[in-house]
């Protein structure tokens, strides 16, 4: 029987894949995709986990802990032949062609077809999804390296601090438990420690809805990139409640490139300050991508009330 959201040339696709990470990798991923509530004694139980709890093959694949050049030697042990240049994002592409039998494993397909396929995706992709795509992979690196901070979390290879944000970062905390709170933190430094301060002190972890609609994402004209995701917050196997967050991102040109964070806007309701019916298995934006860049004023994020959940 296929896992959940996997069809069985997917699952026996992405275990061939899953092989060839490390086991403390494979470990790690299914800390990662089961919020650390299984414990493989095994690689196949942590792959059979792994399986069992992603919802789609790009769900997985997009994972960090996936990493490119997995992605890049299992299409060669294929023998499935990719530019070497290849993003990750367009080897997952080439992954999901060979599964749906779209992409011959003989390596006959020709130069000239695989010129055509690529000049194809590159018509088809739109500025939008580029935007969306940045979003996807800067939540899915952020949050894992936040929750690395938690006494009990797999620990990151990278650091967490004041590096990743902008000198002038800001964040607006509001969180309703009993009654509404708000915060407010200027400076890289400040900003980083109180985001540290609620998974390694506090003990919150935070379990980001990257599918349907808990992801949205939008640049301004100015090239702000303005990323809100919503989700869940735990505390060892409790649900504490849900959260809306959204970053304000500029690139760091000096730096390669890279995005460093100017703005996060976070919000956080508890369980007990829901209202009646609420379902938070899927916490979701309510902001349509216009209404997002109307928080946008030329200078920074103003203040936010995020719609009720």
């Amino acid at each position: 029987m296929a896992a959940a959201g996997l069809s069985e040339r997917e699952q026996a696709g992405c275990r061939q894949l899953l092989e060839l990470l490390s086991t403390e990798e494979l470990l790690a991923l299914t800390d990662t995709i089961t919020n650390r509530l299984v414990h493989p004694e095994s690689r196949q139980e942590a792959i059979s986990a792994i399986l069992v709890y992603s919802q789609s093959v790009e769900e997985l694949l997009k994972r960090r802990k996936v990493y490119r050049e997995t992605i890049f030697k299992y299409l060669a042990v294929q023998g499935i032949a990719v530019p070497p240049s290849s993003e990750k994002h367009q080897l997952i592409a080439y992954v999901k062609q060979y599964w749906d039998g779209k992409l011959p494993s003989n390596g006959s397909e020709s130069g000239e077809r695989k010129t055509h396929a690529e000049s194809q995706e590159k018509r088809s992709k739109s500025p939008q999804d580029d935007v969306h795509h940045l979003g996807e992979e800067f939540c899915q690196w952020f949050f894992e390296l936040l929750n690395s901070q938690h006494p009990l979390g797999v620990k990151s290879e990278e650091k967490w601090g004041p590096q990743h944000f902008w000198e002038d970062a800001k964040l607006k905390f509001c969180y309703n438990t009993l009654e509404k709170n708000m915060e407010e933190y200027v400076g890289a430094e400040m900003v980083s420690l109180r985001l540290l301060s609620l998974v390694k002190e506090e003990y919150i972890l935070f379990n980001p809805n990257l599918n349907a609609n808990g992801l949205k994402c939008v640049m301004s004209r100015h090239g702000l990139v303005l990323v809100a995701v919503a989700g869940t917050v735990h505390r060892g196997n409790v649900c504490l409640g849900i959260f809306e967050q959204i970053f304000g991102l500029i690139s760091c040109p000096i730096q390669g490139n890279t995005w460093k964070i100017k703005i996060v806007n976070l919000k956080i309701i508890g369980q007990n300050a829901l209202e009646p019916g609420v379902q938070i298995e899927k916490p979701s934006i309510k902001y349509e991508s216009n209404q997002l860049q109307e928080l946008y004023d030329g200078k920074e994020l103003a203040v936010f009330e995020p719609h009720k959940f």
